[in-house]
This record gives C-alpha cells, sequence and structure tokens, in this order.
C-alpha cells in the first residue's frame, strides 16, 4: 500500500511497524504532528508529557519495563531531555527505544538554530538521519532495530523539511515485537557511580561497535557519478545536492551519522577531485573531513552559509554564483505582513494594559504570546526559553531592588502550557526566594502557538479523552504563594486593578488571566463560565466615531482606518467580539451589532 506522508506521518507509521507500545511528547514545532499522528493507532499508548523531561523518562520507563517505546521534540526540547538522555546512554535499553529531535534550520518559529548532531555525540549513542518520508519509515524500524541489537537509545534527526514535506511511502504491516521479560538489573539500571562507572566501559565498546556497524551498513552509501565531484550530505540536503549536481557527482549519502564512518569517508575522498560537504547549520561532517586531511580539496563552511537552509536556490548562488531566472515582479507591491495576535486573543487585554504602564520591566517566555514585545504593545523586555520568564524576572528583580538603585518593577509572563512545562520550578524561585516579582499565567485552556494541543489544565488528554484537571491557582498556592487572582483579561478595568494590587505589594503574587483561546473548540463548560464568549460580533458607529485611532492601539488585526471618511473600520469576518476595542474608545463608537 502507497500512500502520501510527511515525515511525520511517516516516523508515526514507522513506529506503528515497529511494535511501538508506548510514546510521549511535548508539542515543539516541526515535530508536533508525530504524536499527534500516533494517536490514531489504538496499538500503541500515546500521550502528551507536561515537559520533554518527563516525557523521556516516561519512555525511559516504558523500555525499562521491556516495551518498545520513543519520546519525540524539537530541537531545543532536547535540551529539557538531555538529562535523563545522558544517562540512559549508560544504562541501555530492555524493550528499543528511540528519540526523535526535530532541528529548525532557518528558524521559522524557533529561538535559536542549534546543531543537535552533536548531542547524539556527545552521549555516545548512535543517529539516524533520514532523508526523505520513506527512509523516515523504514529507519524508525532500523532504528529500534539498533537500539536492541546494541542495548542503546537511538537519536532519530530530521529537520523541518523532512518533518513537513510530503512524499510517496511504502507501508507495510505492524510488527508484533511483544514486551519483553523485566528482570531486576541493578547494576545495569542504578547509575550510582559504582555501577556507572562500569557501565561507561560499556558505552565505549559498544561505540567502537557501532564504528564498525557504520561503516558497514547500507544506510552509509556511496552513489557513483559521472564528474569529478564528489557529494558528502546527511538528510534533506542530499535531496538539494541532487537537484543541484544531478549525475553530475558522485555522492556519499549519510543515513547513519553518530559514529560517522572515517574510512569510509576517507576512501570516497580519495576517488574525487572536490569534495563538497552539504549540511546544514554546524561543520559537523565537515570536522572529520578536515581530520582526515582533505582540506585542500574541501568545500564546506568556506563556500557555503554557516547558518540557515540550504535551499538549492541558495546552493546554486553559493556555488555557481547565480540562481536559475525566475518571473521577476514589483516588490515594492508586497506588503509586510508582521506575525501579531489573533482577532480576538485573550491576551491582547493584559498586554495593552502593561504596555501603556511606566517604569515596568517584562520578561517574556515562549508562546504566542511572545507577540507582546510588538507594537502596539511593546510590552516585552526579553525571553529565554521555556519556563524561565519568572525566574529570569525574579533575578532582574533583584538588581532593580534595594537602596539606591533605579526602582523598578518586574513582570514575568507565560502561558498555561509553558507553566506546566517549567513555569511551576520558576515559580518556586521566586517563592523561596522572596521575591516582589509580578508573575502572571495566561491561561488561555490549550497549547496555542502549536495547534491547539491538549494540556493538564484543560481536562483532555491526547486523544481528546477527558483526563483529570489540574488547577493552576490550586498549584500556585500549594507552591507559597498568597497573593493570587484571577481576572478575565477582556475585562479592561478588571485587568487594570489587577495589576494595580500586584504593583501595590511588597512580596510575590500572581495574577491569571483566564479567557479561552478563540481558535480554540470552546467546551460546553466554557460556555457557561464565559456566558457565551465569540457570539457576538462589534461594528464602528461612524457617526460617533471621530477618528482619533485610538482603538487602533488594541492591536487588533481586524481593525483598521479608512483614511477617505477618516472613520475606524471593523473587519466583521475576523471580529469574534471580545469588547476590547470597545472599551478603549473613549466616544463609545464601537458597539455591538444588533444595537
Amino acid at each position: 500500500m502507497k500512500q502520501l506522508m510527511t515525515g511525520n506521518e511517516a516516523i508515526a507509521r514507522g513506529a506503528w511497524e515497529a511494535g511501538v507500545f508506548f510514546a510521549s511528547a511535548y508539542p515543539g514545532t516541526p515535530s508536533t504532528e508525530i504524536l499527534q499522528n500516533l494517536t490514531t493507532y489504538k496499538e500503541i499508548d500515546a500521550e502528551w508529557a507536561p515537559n520533554e523531561k518527563v516525557a523521556m523518562e516516561a519512555a525511559i520507563g516504558a523500555s525499562i519495563g521491556g516495551a518498545r517505546a520513543m519520546a519525540s521534540m524539537k530541537h531545543v526540547g532536547v535540551n529539557v531531555a538531555s538529562d535523563p538522555l545522558h544517562t540512559f546512554s549508560y544504562t541501555g535499553v530492555n524493550g528499543g527505544m528511540v528519540l526523535v529531535g526535530a532541528d529548525e534550520p532557518g528558524q521559522h518559529s524557533s529561538q535559536n538554530e542549534q546543531d543537535n548532531r552533536w548531542v547524539a555525540k556527545m552521549a555516545k549513542i548512535p543517529m539516524l538521519e533520514p532523508s526523505d518520508s520513506q527512509e523516515c519509515k523504514d529507519m524508525m524500524g532500523i532504528g529500534f532495530e539498533i537500539s536492541e541489537k546494541y542495548d542503546t537509545p537511538v537519536f532519530f534527526r530530521v529537520t523541518t523539511r523532512i518533518c513537513h514535506s510530503k512524499s510517496i511511502v511504502e507501508c507495510g504491516d505492524r510488527t508484533e515485537v511483544g514486551v519483553k521479560e523485566y528482570v531486576k538489573q541493578t547494576e545495569k539500571y542504578v547509575t550510582v557511580p559504582l555501577f556507572a562507572r562500569k557501565r561507561r566501559v560499556i558505552v565505549e565498546n559498544r561505540m567502537e561497535e557501532l564504528l564498525k556497524y557504520s561503516e558497514s551498513t547500507p544506510l552509509n552509501r556511496i552513489e557513483k557519478g559521472n564528474g569529478e565531484i564528489g557529494v558528502i550530505a546527511c538528510g534533506v540536503c542530499y535531496q538539494y545536492a541532487k537537484e543541484i549536481f544531478g549525475d553530475e557527482a558522485s555522492y556519499l549519502k549519510l543515513g547513519f551519522t553518530s559514529p560517522l564512518p572515517k574510512q569510509k569517508i576517507k576512501e570516497f575522498c580519495e576517488q574525487v577531485k572536490t569534495v563538497y560537504v552539504i549540511e546544514e547549520n554546524d561543520p559537523y561532517i565537515e570536522e572529520t573531513v578536515l581530520m582526515l586531511g582533505f582540506e585542500a580539496k574541501l568545500k564546506g563552511k568556506n563556500v557555503l552559509p554557516k547558518y540557515g537552509e540550504l535551499m538549492p536556490d541558495v546552493l546554486r548562488k553559493s556555488i555557481y554564483g547565480k540562481n536559475n531566472k525566475t518571473i521577476d515582479y514589483d516588490r515594492s507591491k508586497i506588503l509586510p505582513r508582521p506575525p501579531t495576535l489573533c482577532a480576538g486573543c485573550p491576551h491582547r487585554g493584559f498586554f495593552y494594559d502593561i504596555g501603556r504602564r511606566k517604569n515596568i520591566v517584562i520578561t517574556g517566555d515562549i508562546g504566542c504570546y511572545s507577540l507582546g514585545y510588538a507594537e502596539p504593545y511593546n510590552a516585552m523586555d526579553s525571553n529565554v526559553c521555556m519556563g524561565a520568564a519568572f525566574s529570569a524576572a525574579h533575578g532582574t528583580q533583584k538588581i532593580f531592588s534595594g537602596p539606591g538603585k533605579n526602582e523598578k518593577r518586574v513582570v514575568g509572563v507565560m502561558g498555561d502550557s509553558t507553566f506546566f512545562h517549567t513555569g511551576m520550578n520558576s515559580l518556586l524561585e521566586v517563592v523561596y526566594n522572596n521575591s516582589k516579582t509580578i508573575c502572571v499565567i495566561l491561561d488561555n485552556a490549550i497549547t496555542g502557538m502549536t495547534g491547539h494541543q491538549n494540556t493538564p489544565g484543560n481536562g483532555l488528554n491526547a486523544r481528546g479523552e477527558p483526563a483529570n484537571v489540574t488547577s493552576i491557582e490550586a498549584v500556585v498556592r500549594a507552591l507559597g504563594i498568597k497573593n493570587v487572582t484571577t481576572v478575565d483579561p477582556n475585562d479592561l478595568t478588571k485587568m487594570k486593578e489587577a495589576m494595580d494590587w500586584a504593583l501595590s505589594l511588597d512580596e510575590p503574587s500572581v495574577i491569571i488571566t483566564r479567557f479561552p483561546c478563540v481558535l480554540k473548540r470552546i467546551t460546553k463548560e466554557e460556555k457557561v463560565e464565559f456566558n457565551n464568549p465569540f457570539t457576538s460580533k462589534s461594528k464602528v458607529n461612524t457617526e460617533k466615531c471621530v477618528g482619533c485611532k485610538l482603538c487602533l492601539r488594541s492591536g487588533c488585526p481586524a481593525l483598521s482606518f479608512e483614511t477617505a471618511s477618516k472613520k475606524a473600520k471593523i473587519a466583521s469576518v475576523q471580529c469574534v467580539g471580545c469588547t476590547v476595542c470597545n472599551q478603549i474608545c473613549p466616544k463609545q463608537a464601537i458597539e455591538k451589532e444588533g444595537k
């Protein structure tokens, strides 16, 4: 059976065919759809985890228990999972275990462009890199075989274009491998120094065996071409290189990249006159080519960009100095469309209030609310990584407080999913050190930025089935916060009162802004709680409108200003009736439809 699949769909299919029993993940572009597709296979227990570390730990537990298991996450998520990953390299597996990490060259939706090939090398584990959807499916099965044969977790590295591009996949049936018997092995799985030192020797011996595998596996293959050019590439760069050079080049296609097949690389480089190493981000393969003594032949980062995606047009310009001819157009007629908070976004009321306040420093976090930094709010001074907002705010507040210092108040901002991810630890730092930091949790009852995945706070699991609800208020109070208030952020008066209240305190406080994401499916309970939201739109009464443009400060994309009439205008197709602009208008010129 053949199907057209994205890489993420194919990874899920490959896991199913390989007999995986358990999968855990935290959503993050470009890896999110892997777990979402895994939930469609009834034989796999697929679940969202609060963060990548616990997803990895749950998969480790399932592996030790004897089942084939996997975890998936984006590249920065691997940072969070790094602690258990490095130790699991020492213990080895029982049931096979594969970690799928999705890198993002070009930083389409990420805060950095790190190259996680180094993680596999540092953790001393094997790494697979597919170059299309068929290989995504096939290599998943190979990954579990390698994991169990060599007693190791396997790193499965993909990138954005592999995750989201589609190609034909030849599908197969599921192989039921069964759950292995669990046998207590204290010296293997209890990593006290006495036992870990012994496992360290095993890891080194394992890497020697994996090097032999790397040299012999068909995953690393030489394809003879017609010319004197040689190309070494892995992942999607192999596809890009084939498009550029065609049959004029020979290729060393690397699908197993940790450890690298040094002897095969050496033999390949000796056979050609010029060696192009085409790899996105860091010179991971290139460093080995240089170490082997082929600097004179090498064209790598000395010719190609050091960062960003190496798409065919980028390669053509770097290698040949020009691109293929394309249809030209007047670029001055293309209007910029910067990202913005959706019309009706419940975060708008908070950012409208905080952005107008003076002497406030705002530390943000990772989510769609990161857009609070932009015009017209200008309401974010920094953001670092998931869950850092409160602890970073605490550190900044410490610097701004004290005798003789420039007294500023610091506000930390994060979403509900981020709070469950690592924000609780961050808040504990504030509580433990009795910080006067103001901590704001923007609760929109969903993981908004990655496509509306459920969270521990909204009562649904990865399959949309009923799940236990974790109350943010209860967690906040349990951590030791005494000053807690919950507010509807669309009510600007209450939002202002809540911020005034927090600013008046000289001890830790938490404001929870609660209103569902405008794009999520509203539950029956939410309809009751929020009095049937999004049922009535707003409109401009042109007789009352004086053209002051104050409503535009809401930053809502449904609002515009007509220069001919000098009146504000609301696009009815976008408006959901959140009423933020109604409250901003000093002339009450914005009304609910039907009036």
